[in-house]
């Protein structure tokens, strides 16, 4: 099958309105505008259900989406040893960057404590869900459940791990069929074209979801929500730039390529994950793009949906400033030793956190569980202000997938050099992706 491909630059050019980041931006901004003057407004059901239903709408499509370019991607292998190096090689690369993003937070929030002398009173009650769900959370659990039920289940659910567990296997077993397989493979490809189609569709009303999402959030929050713990969040915010710039950008540049650049490439997935506050929401338009930008079809099928449950570097600078945050609101002072076991216990506690909105405050709590019960209430501190924080958790983490995918395509020799300079040198307009989409 001949996959289809456009060049870059080609398109022709769209007025600035018609552009889609150009109209999330706009539409983030009125979304901030309309919360803020006319909160009663914002907070109406249908506004929050715009935002809502557009993650709903992605999420729709993600199951099929991994099921899809997984499948295609390994069945297209001849060598099954290959997809096993690119799987040992990413999960080397997210142990490594996983474990200094949260040792970058610790030193943070030892230099700066912003949580000293805040006269927070804690309301356990307030995060009792999310506490429960911690105490449920076990590392044998976590195993056991990458495991379906049953396969329609994984997709039904749209669990990504089970989903690219299935996926996997049954990508293998293509590959085992040699070339009896190809009507098959054909056809997983041709769905994948289509999935890509509904993709382009549902981006169309991604200006929409933006507006709902943000105006939900400040009207029901407002600016006074920041109030005293202003320092945390920029903290966070200061945390979060430093090591998208300092170590993704070390790991570009290594590469060969300027963190910044790749940054304004995927400045329309940003954007959206800004809006919804899920890394999720932008998960197919990342694949593609990826791919688009000279990374092998099975590097990006596998590196990027796993990296959504093992490299989430935003969730990790979130855990360790946090916690150390609770600890010194409340007056605690945890030892050398325990901090470190904040750290080892964070690694994995991390590791069960997804791309959905507030899975990082789970973890949160996982990780206080385990370390040190007692601060548990204290979680209530950070919990008004978890919101403001979700966005750049989920903003370092899809940065951070796809530089991981960048680099093991690299490492793995799959990395189309002269296509990564052209992409980044001349930005292709999102709105012609359903046109761009590579099959093999």
């Amino acid at each position: 099958m001949s996959p289809t491909t456009i060049t870059p630059g080609t398109a022709a050019k769209k007025p600035w309105y018609k552009v889609l980041y150009i109209q999330v931006l706009i539409a983030i901004a009125l979304g901030v505008i309309v919360g803020w003057l006319f909160p009663g407004f914002a907070t109406n059901s249908w506004i929050k259900a715009l935002g809502d239903g557009f993650i709903k709408l992605i999420k729709m499509v993600i199951a099929p989406i991994i099921f899809c370019t997984v499948v295609s991607g390994i069945s297209h292998v001849d060598d099954a040893r290959k997809v096993g190096r690119v799987g040992i090689k990413a999960l080397i690369y997210f142990e490594i960057v996983s474990t200094l993003a949260l040792v970058i937070g610790l030193v943070m929030a030892n230099i700066f404590q912003v949580g000293h002398g805040l006269a927070a009173k804690p309301d356990a009650a307030a995060v009792a869900n999310y506490v429960k769900q911690a105490e449920n959370t076990h590392a044998v659990d976590f195993v056991l459940n990458i495991i379906p039920d049953s396969v329609v289940g994984a997709l039904a659910k749209g669990d990504i791990l089970q989903t690219l567990l299935f996926a996997i296997l049954f990508g293998f077993s293509l590959m085992a069929m040699g070339e009896k397989a190809n009507r098959l493979r054909d056809l997983i490809d041709d769905t994948a074209h289509a999935v890509f189609g509904v993709i382009g569709l549902v981006m169309k009303v991604a200006p929409l979801g933006a507006f709902g999402a943000m105006a939900f959030t400040i009207g029901k929050y407002g600016p006074s929500a920041l109030g005293n713990l202003i320092g945390l969040i920029g903290l966070f915010y200061g945390t979060a730039l430093l090591f998208v710039i300092v170590v993704l950008g070390a790991i570009a540049r290594f590469v060969g390529f300027s963190i910044f650049k790749y940054i304004a490439y995927i400045k329309d997935e940003l954007l959206i994950v800004l809006g919804t506050s899920s890394s999720e929401s932008a998960l197919p338009q990342l694949m593609e793009k990826l791919e688009r930008l000279g990374c092998s079809k099975p590097v990006v099928g596998l590196v990027v949906p796993t990296g959504y449950s093992f490299n989430l570097d935003g969730t990790n600078i979130y855990m360790t400033l946090a916690t150390l945050f609770v600890a010194q609101a409340l007056g605690v002072d945890l030892s050398f030793s325990e901090q470190i076991t904040i750290l080892v216990v964070a690694m994995l506690t991390s590791k069960g956190a997804s791309g959905v909105t507030g899975a990082g405050f789970i973890t949160l709590a996982a990780t206080l569980a385990a370390v040190r019960p007692d601060l548990l209430p204290g979680m209530a501190i950070v919990f008004a202000i978890d919101k403001f924080m979700s966005e750049v958790r989920a903003l370092t983490n899809i940065t951070g997938n796809g530089i991981a995918a960048i680099f093991v395509a690299w490492w793995e020799g799959e990395l189309d050099h002269d296509k990564l300079q052209a992409g980044l040198n001349k930005q292709v307009d999102t709105s012609d992706m359903q046109t761009a989409v590579t099959t093999g």
